[in-house]
């Protein structure tokens, strides 16, 4: 059995020489300054986000950014909404990408959608994860709830499981796909009736909660809670579509 290592700094700043580190995976991590240099292999997968990216020499950041905007247009309107009209643009195209999509996996047995491909979450946990941002960035930060978290949402990954306990998550669930997306629709309905009715000032407005416990003691302002909301739902679409062609295809590891 590979060693897991979680929660460590026992690696900052480490040195790894003329080592075997086939399979090796780093996931959840700060990987600042990082550095493989004088390295060979036939397959290295690298997915996150680089604020600045260089591969043998060569600056590659504007590059992949601008292939991902290009391939999913969606994240553009995500990062680069200013105006309510803005906001409602980027979530107009969000729910249409879900529309299609969902229709999509629903031709796929129940079984498949909880199927991880490569390690990342499955089609199920990809809406209970988006349930979660969005009780956390809309239901409690800008809307104030009473009770905002559904127990079915997923944290991000690493997150404690004493933390997600405090807001009521139940982390060791399985449920079916219908059992998500009842309260995941719900909540969408919920930022088409906020971004519809959304104004200047209102973006403006600092909230009076943070989107949980565990976030930093910080300002929160509406446009930033919104635009984590845009963010998150157009990236984890990127990434449920790209695992649903491997889903389709029967091929769980992604190659």
């Amino acid at each position: 059995m590979a060693s897991e290592y979680a929660q460590s700094d026992q690696f900052r700043g480490a040195r790894i020489h003329l080592s075997n580190l086939d399979g090796l995976e780093i996931r959840d991590c700060e990987v600042s300054g990082l550095k493989i240099v004088d390295c060979y292999g036939s397959d290295v997968y690298l997915g996150g986000f680089f604020e600045r990216l260089v591969v043998n020499d060569v600056d590659v950041t504007a590059y992949v950014e601008a292939e991902l905007d290009n391939r999913h247009p969606a994240r553009v309107l995500a990062r680069e909404a200013v105006s309510p009209e803005d906001h409602r643009a980027a979530w107009d195209a969000i729910e249409m990408l879900w529309d299609a999509t969902l229709d999509r996996a629903g031709q796929l047995p129940e079984a498949t959608l909880h199927e991880q491909v490569g390690g990342e979450w499955s089609f199920v946990e990809t809406q209970r994860h988006l349930l979660f941002a969005c009780d956390a960035w809309l239901g409690n930060a800008v809307l104030e709830e009473e009770t905002p978290y559904h127990p079915l949402g997923l944290p991000a990954g690493g997150t404690p499981a004493e933390e997600a306990g405090k807001l009521g998550l139940t982390l060791d669930a399985t449920p079916a796909l219908e059992e998500v997306l009842a309260p995941r629709r719900a909540r969408m309905a919920t930022m088409r009736r906020v971004v519809d009715g959304l104004t200047a000032d209102e973006l403006d407005r600092v909230c009076g909660r943070k989107p949980a416990d565990m976030y930093p003691q910080q300002e929160y302002v509406v446009r930033r809670c919104l635009k984590v909301v845009l963010k998150e739902e157009a990236e984890h679409h990127r990434y449920a579509v790209r695992d649903l062609a491997a889903l389709e295809a029967g091929v769980p590891e992604r190659q």
